[in-house]
């Protein structure tokens, strides 16, 4: 069985490497090592999109990937319990034209036993930016 430490329930502490993990792991911008941290068939809600299953979630960072160029990511902690926890987040990427974003949101987490992400709904809005107003 898959675990990806550290496993549930979550102290604050525990929360917070799972967060920083999280962070590592998506500003690698490898689709296939960041799909290892979510279960075979977990479920995803991002902004209007759903997205079920690691294959699902490997095409979507793909494409995501291929739109918002120079990505970078910053994940804090908000709150946990149990098997949960809540992320705040902001990130900023440019796309073909060149015009930079800066995307603020939330993310709600839920995991297995094991440690895997099971759930993940994310809210997001994204800010036009200047090049030079970029903070990350």
């Amino acid at each position: 069985m898959e675990k990806k430490y550290p496993l549930p329930p979550f102290t604050e502490e525990t929360a917070k490497q799972k967060i920083q993990a999280a962070e590592d792991a998506w500003n690698s911008k490898n689709p296939e090592k960041i799909s290892m941290a979510y279960t075979i068939d977990t479920e995803w809600r991002n902004r209007s999109e759903f997205i079920n299953g690691r294959e699902a979630v490997q095409a979507f960072l793909t494409g995501k990937w291929e739109k918002e160029l120079d990505y970078k990511l910053k994940k804090s902690y908000w709150a946990h319990t149990g098997n949960r926890i809540a992320v705040r987040f902001e990130y900023e990427y440019h796309d073909e034209s060149g015009q930079w974003y800066r995307a603020y949101g939330n993310e709600n987490w839920e995991f297995n036993e094991n440690g895997l992400m099971a759930k993940r709904f994310a809210s997001i809005n994204d800010l036009p930016i200047e090049e030079g107003d970029r903070r990350l």
